[in-house]
């Protein structure tokens, strides 16, 4: 450890004021000499604060120097920015972030800390979180512990003190690019950049790694604290199957709060089975990636259309897109964030929703019979299809997620109401 020595010195003079009064002002003055043990061996002397020890490099060729956090290595994602303000933990634990690193554009991040309760899935899904700036403290009753020690825990590798807006703008104009982050500085730019130029997102099956293995019931509804529906069913109740091919925790709890018995199935779960099982309903979930890399999933939704009722949230809304005979496309940057309005088309009310993917259904190319009942407003892309004779509805976005706070929760009361017509029917 370098030594530290300070010396000081007083001296004390007298003044006189002026001539006439000569009366005398006693000033002192202090001489403050300091040194180190490190300046006088040669050793070189560590900042007191945190120094750029990470780098993110982009496919594009920039490199982005910045300070890490929670995990440390080397790790490749797509990069992505959700403009969301809150709910840093609901996204570092959605499974649809799988092989992506996102980038708050909100600068803050860290200042309510962690819980347990605000958990959407058993770990951590992403790749790896960009920020402006990470709180130096925690300030709320519910926290646990700081976003820092809760990446480290889980093996996430983290960066702060980064242009985002730079970084967000470059996004919006080139698109969503493959990045490569590392603390390591074994590894040069070069190597990270080919690294990055090499690896591709498009075509891989990303919801296999993220889903259950075995089947499973789940029980819990939403906690008496935060629920805001009064007018819930309390008698009879429907039996749902759903495909987890990334199945956020508040999807269930809402299914459940509204009557559902649910059986979660994993992503690879034959239709057989599924229908075996004598379901009112079936939810194909959200999930991260590319549909088209999951031809196993599209052929488990054909066989299950017109069967039951069916909703499809996100990913299952892009199955059955493809399932019907229409077509999917990779967005530019996709939507990520929790302030996207969309448009209902049957009643003309508007919903700010919250929006997590890079792939949408081409409307243009689903067949006669599908409905759009949904546009989000920002750019005219499809958030939504039902078709009544197949007894099927879906969404491109999150209902039970709340940043309108509760604009879109109303459609799980609507596959149950289609549950219930279909169950009079027959």
């Amino acid at each position: 450890m370098a030594t530290k020595a300070m010396y000081l010195s007083v001296t004390s003079q007298s003044l006189f004021s002026s001539a006439a009064t000569a009366k005398p002002i006693k000033v002192r003055s202090f001489t403050v000499r300091c040194s180190t043990g490190a300046a006088s061996t040669g050793a070189v002397a560590t900042a007191p604060w945190k120094v750029a020890d990470a780098r993110l490099v982009l496919e594009d060729g920039s490199v982005w120097k910045a300070k890490s956090f929670g995990a440390s290595g080397t790790q490749v994602g797509e990069v992505v920015f959700n403009t969301s303000l809150t709910g840093y933990q609901e996204i570092l634990t959605d499974p649809s972030y799988a092989g992506q690193f996102v980038l708050m554009t909100c600068p803050h991040i860290g200042n309510t800390g962690v819980n347990i309760d605000d958990e959407e899935s058993i770990k951590c899904f992403l790749a790896g979180l960009v920020i402006r700036s990470l709180s130096i403290s925690t300030s709320n009753y519910r926290s646990t512990e700081s976003l820092s020690d809760y990446l480290s825990k889980r093996n996430i590798m983290g960066i702060y003190d980064v242009d985002t807006r730079a970084i967000t703008r470059r996004l919006r104009e080139e698109g969503s690019l493959i990045g490569v982050l590392s603390t390591e500085n074994s590894k040069t730019d070069e190597e990270l950049l080919e690294m990055s130029r090499t690896w591709n997102i498009v075509g891989v099956d990303l919801i296999s790694s993220v889903s259950c293995k075995e089947p499973y019931e789940w029980v819990g509804k939403t906690g008496l604290d935060w629920e805001f529906n009064t007018s819930q069913i309390t008698g009879e109740a429907f039996h749902v199957v759903a495909y987890d091919f990334g199945i956020k925790h508040n999807i269930l709890r809402r299914l459940a709060s509204y009557g559902c018995k649910i059986t979660v199935v994993p992503s690879t779960w034959p239709a057989s089975e599924t229908l075996k099982m004598k379901p009112d309903g079936v939810l194909f979930s959200n999930g991260p990636g590319d549909p088209s890399a999951v031809p196993y999933a599209v052929e488990t939704v054909k066989e299950i259309i017109g069967q039951v009722p069916i909703f499809g949230i996100c990913m299952g809304h892009q199955l059955l897109g493809q399932a019907l005979g229409g077509k999917t496309y990779k967005m530019k940057f996709g939507h990520h964030g929790g302030n996207h309005p969309v448009r209902n088309l049957r009643n003309g009310s508007v919903e700010i929703s919250a929006q997590n993917h890079n792939y949408a259904v081409d409307p243009e190319s689903l067949p006669a019979g599908v409905e759009v009942t949904h546009v989000n407003l920002n750019d005219g892309s499809c958030a939504g299809l039902a078709f009544p004779q197949r007894k099927l509805m879906s969404l491109q976005y999150h209902p039970e997620a709340s940043p309108g706070p509760h604009d879109s929760d109303q459609v799980f009361d609507h596959f149950v109401e289609l549950m219930r017509k279909e169950k009079k029917s027959t």
